[in-house]
């Protein structure tokens, strides 16, 4: 077997190097010094003593969910910071990401420095709705089609029966689809600050049995289900790409290629080649959607944020685009979220932790929903540069053996 000068083999048998101590003290002493730094440097101690352990979380008899018997901890870590230049949200920001996944938090980091080098990232929320979908059946297809060409003229009874069960909630529309003797309504609604799934299933419940016990004989339905799976709740579906269920979202940023060669170790028109690939391969695989890595960043806010962690499915859908100015080399990136459910009231949001991670990203209480997505956006695409930075310049598999493997 062949060893270096260091007693280490250079072929696939590995043999561990005499211990240095002054190293292996330092490897030891280094991260725990950057965390207590970080945490000072964020007076993370006053504002967010649960999550650092320094104040118990709330009993078992607090919590909203049935047959509860404890907690489960996850592991959460500050990337950033972050400069966000956003419609809505404006500052500097770590965003706390729980994960149990090694390297997650180090590659949104890296692309948050990416961007901090370029001048942040800007972003902007669209629009929103959410949606239910209740379904009504007939007897013959004819009596499906003559209710669905009359419906409009009932939906000012529909949004007054509905808007009587909420304060914040609104119906936007409702929008009727044949399926042979059955039509399917789609009943969209702005929610305040609320994600609004049970604000809008109670509105539209009260609102269709309302409707039924009035008009329903007279126009011969025969029977009534609350959701008959358009609404697409909690499931990636296309139509929610062109209607949101949530808030759409786009964040967008500019990257020097001085820059991405610094800090990326490649080109710019190498990261927008691996962009283009990877859409040709998504296209080939029969992919929803065309991104690197978003889901990670979603999934890992949502968990810190107190947010619906089922509604993933329709945030994952979300599509990295690319440009270069053929001049100066700069290439601008954007993700669009069409669908991203979210709430800072409400639910999960009203935990100790996860309050307390809210209000790291500056989206505690009324008014701050735009914000959150805004947010949530912008950290999603320092992770996809970061990704794709590193299938682009091939460290991807290293990064993940070295920080994964301990």
């Amino acid at each position: 077997m062949k060893l270096d000068e260091n007693n280490q083999s250079v072929g696939r048998i590995r043999v561990k190097a005499p211990l240095d101590l002054k190293s292996y003290t330092r490897a030891v002493e280094e991260p725990v010094t950057r965390q207590q730094r970080l945490i000072n440097h964020l007076e993370l101690e006053q504002r967010c003593p649960v999550m650092l352990g320094k104040a118990g979380p709330e009993s078992v008899a607090d919590v909203r969910i049935e047959n509860p018997i404890g907690f489960v901890q996850i592991p959460v870590g500050l990337a950033g910071p972050l400069t966000i230049l956003g419609k809505h949200q404006s500052g500097t920001f770590y965003a706390p990401l729980a994960t149990t996944e090694a390297a997650l938090v180090a590659s949104c980091a890296r692309g948050c420095k990416v961007f901090q080098k370029s001048g942040g990232i800007r972003a902007a929320a669209l629009k929103e709705g959410m949606i239910r979908a209740p379904v009504f059946r007939f007897k013959t297809i004819d009596d499906a089609i003559d209710f669905a060409a009359t419906l409009s003229q009932y939906e000012e009874f529909f949004r007054k029966s509905a808007e009587k069960t909420t304060r914040f909630g609104r119906l936007q529309g409702i929008e009727p689809h044949l399926i042979h003797n059955e039509v399917h309504v789609r009943f969209t609604y702005t929610c305040g600050d609320a994600g609004g799934q049970n604000m809008s299933t109670i509105a539209t419940y009260t609102a269709c049995h309302a409707f039924l016990d009035r008009y329903g004989a007279e126009h011969r339905v025969i029977d009534f289900m609350l959701e008959g799976q358009m609404s697409g709740d909690k499931k990636l579906a296309l139509m929610n790409v062109t209607n949101p269920r949530g808030v759409s979202v786009v964040a967008w940023g500019i990257v020097s290629d001085k820059t991405s060669q610094e800090i990326l170790g490649c080109t710019t028109t190498r990261l927008h080649r691996m962009v283009m690939t990877g859409r040709t391969g998504s296209m080939r695989a029969g992919m929803v959607g065309e991104n690197a890595n978003a889901s990670n960043v979603l999934a890992a806010l949502f968990v810190a944020c107190g947010q619906d962690v089922g509604c993933i499915f329709e945030a994952g859908w979300a599509q990295i685009i690319t440009s270069i100015d053929e001049d100066t080399k700069d290439m601008t990136l954007s993700l669009y979220i069409p669908s991203l459910p979210i709430a800072t009231v409400g639910g999960g949001t009203g935990y100790a932790t996860q309050m307390e991670a809210l209000g790291l990203l500056g989206c505690v209480g009324e008014g701050k929903k735009w914000a959150l997505a805004e947010t949530i956006a912008a950290f999603a695409l320092a992770l996809e540069v970061s990704t794709i930075g590193a299938m682009s310049n091939d460290t991807f598999s290293g990064s993940h053996e070295r920080l994964a493997r301990k």
